[in-house]
């Protein structure tokens, strides 16, 4: 089971004016402030490149259901070229998405850091494609925080072509089998639209958020 840390010592805001993605900024990366964060909906993102820390509740926000992904017959066939692992590499997922040669990269030392702090707690999690065979490569991977029920994905690469989607596959694998009950994907982009996400409303996105994060610890495989 994850160690919860000690509590925030700041005051999480609430969303309040609809369409308005970013309800604060400021206060800092602490693991109390996070899993304080993300128990309501929120999650931190700098405004801009250097910009300072905002927090943010998309309106509206994307999911991905548990029981509507979708994998093509072409990404059935790539999952069979990778195999699925669970916290093998963190560190080197984390930095692959980090990377500052990406577009729009907005993952700094400062989170790495903290995400860093969180998953040697417990609450944060890598899924990585692996290639096959006698010398195995990290190929893709994602990462994200794990509270009760929810899995709330942060950022996702991939080296090889497909590899970032094939951990996707995985991570709802998981989630099935383990207790998820919501996979937050912050912004439903076109890619992932691709895959099965949706946009809801911000009230009920907040409403499951309420409801997962008081579930059972999700057991993820590893």
């Amino acid at each position: 089971m994850p160690t919860e840390p000690p509590p925030t010592r700041w005051v999480i805001p609430e969303p309040v004016a609809p369409g308005d993605d970013v309800v604060g900024v400021g206060a800092d990366l602490e693991p109390g402030t996070l899993l304080a964060a993300y128990r309501q909906g929120l999650f931190p993102m700098r405004l801009g490149a250097q910009g300072p820390l905002a927090w943010w509740s998309p309106d509206p926000r994307g999911v991905i259901p548990l029981d509507g992904l979708t994998v093509s017959r072409s990404l059935r066939k790539a999952c069979r070229r990778f195999e699925i692992r669970i916290n093998h590499a963190f560190d080197a997922v984390i930095r692959a998405c980090a990377d500052p040669a990406r577009p729009h990269g907005w993952i700094d030392d400062e989170f790495i850091h903290a995400y860093t702090r969180l998953h040697e707690l417990g609450w944060v999690h890598s899924v990585e494609a692996w290639t096959r065979g006698d010398d195995p490569r990290l190929a893709g991977g994602l990462y994200g925080v794990a509270i009760g029920g929810l899995f709330a994905g942060e950022s996702m690469f991939h080296h090889e072509r497909d590899a970032s989607k094939v951990a996707l596959v995985g991570l709802v694998e998981h989630l099935r089998a383990g207790g998820g009950t919501l996979l937050d994907v912050q912004w439903c982009t076109d890619h992932l639209a691709t895959l099965g996400a949706i946009e809801i409303d911000r009230d009920d996105y907040l409403g499951l958020v309420a409801d997962a994060v008081t579930r059972p610890q999700l057991r993820l495989g590893s």
